[in-house]
């Protein structure tokens, strides 16, 4: 939502912001795709998570929505639209609202609403799935099954990464499943009313698969800096512009997409809150030659760096260097055979933390 690294404000500090935590949410005063697309002559609609902040003046209201449909948590029951403390998390505008319905579902149906609607003027969508966010619950699921496999996930051995009975996977797949079809039922929508080639369209996510999630050829995953901690799906769809079935070795990360879309759109940023990320559309469209950048992520244990196909990890009190390109696995630390590309990635990486807010103690 900023296009910024996350350690630049208080609330990208926060992992994750817990419910109902009003202490801290992304500044209203703080400039969005939404905001600066909404000023640029856009419609704008958010339909779906938002974790930005639980206050008005946090949400996405205050930050260039016309509309939102959706939840203010990380996570809520796929029926009930209750998050983990009970209490009932879902929204229309600043007004709690309580349906019935998979909430896979209930976003789909809100999003393709939108789009199909008559307007004089362009649009920017985010739609925001849950799935496959906790609490696995497939469309098909009882009130039984849930609550056993409520109950059943609060037993240590269901948090050891790479565990999963065939039930569970069956539950994420189903999952899995519905949001895929959530997608093909919205580009129908698009394509149904002739607005497919005017739309560009991302598929991505928020982080790295978690425990059900097959992560290979990647280590590790959510909450880790490794690269299936990290690494995340990007595609690209817009008809007669963006090459069908392309690819592409460029680095690049989630924050691109912000400079990305106010290109698009025509938007002017706001100078006093600059971009890290960069505007990735001549890449998308074939025509760019891939740049070498350095890139950063950092938590309250790890810290990581990369530039070009070197990596630079700080994890587990050990620093190491891997060639990703050759070992996304990260299985070879190469830090006494290369220790220069290690000083000179681990030296990047202080200079940029010394520009961004501390950890928090």
């Amino acid at each position: 939502m900023t296009g910024r690294y996350p350690a630049r404000i208080p609330i990208g500090l926060m992992e994750p912001l817990a419910y109902g935590d009003d202490s801290v949410g992304l500044p209203p005063e703080h400039p969005t795709p939404a905001s600066l697309l909404k000023a640029a002559g856009y419609e704008t609609a958010l339909t779906g998570k938002w974790h930005l902040g639980f206050l008005p003046e946090h949400g996405p209201i205050r930050h260039g929505f016309d509309e939102f449909y959706g939840i203010l948590g990380g996570g809520v029951d796929y029926f009930s639209h209750r998050a983990p403390p009970g209490k009932l998390d879902l929204h229309e505008g600043n007004v709690t609202v309580n349906q019935a319905g998979y909430i896979t579902d209930l976003l789909t149906d809100r999003a393709i609403q939108f789009v199909r609607r008559r307007r004089a003027t362009p649009f920017y969508l985010a739609l925001h799935y849950t799935a496959p966010h906790w609490p696995w619950e497939g469309p098909g699921d009882s009130a039984a099954s849930r609550m056993y496999r409520s109950v059943a996930d609060t037993v240590k051995d269901r948090y050891v990464k790479g565990y999963a009975d065939g039930d569970s996977l069956r539950v994420f797949a189903a999952m899995m499943q519905r949001l895929d079809e959530g997608v093909g039922r919205l580009l129908r929508a698009l394509e149904d009313t002739s607005q497919s080639r005017d739309t560009f369209v991302v598929f991505t996510s928020d982080n790295g698969g978690e425990r059900y999630s097959y992560n290979w050829p990647a280590s590790d995953g959510k909450t880790s800096l490794r690269e299936g901690g990290i690494r995340v799906p990007a595609i690209v769809r817009w008809p007669g512009k963006v090459p069908a079935g392309g690819t592409t070795d460029q680095t690049v990360i989630t924050m691109d997409w912000t400079a990305t879309m106010l290109g698009l759109g025509g938007a002017a940023p706001d100078p006093s809150y600059p971009f890290d990320g960069i505007d990735l559309t001549q890449l998308c469209l074939g025509k760019a030659v891939p740049a070498e950048r350095a890139l950063f992520w950092r938590t309250q244990a790890q810290a990581a760096a990369r530039r070009g196909g070197w990596k630079y990890l700080s994890a587990e009190g050990e620093d190491m260097l891997f060639d990703i390109p050759n070992d996304p696995g990260e299985r070879s630390n190469l830090d006494i055979y290369r220790p220069r590309e290690l000083v000179t990635l681990r030296e990047e990486f202080r200079r940029w933390n010394d520009r961004m807010l501390p950890r928090p103690h």
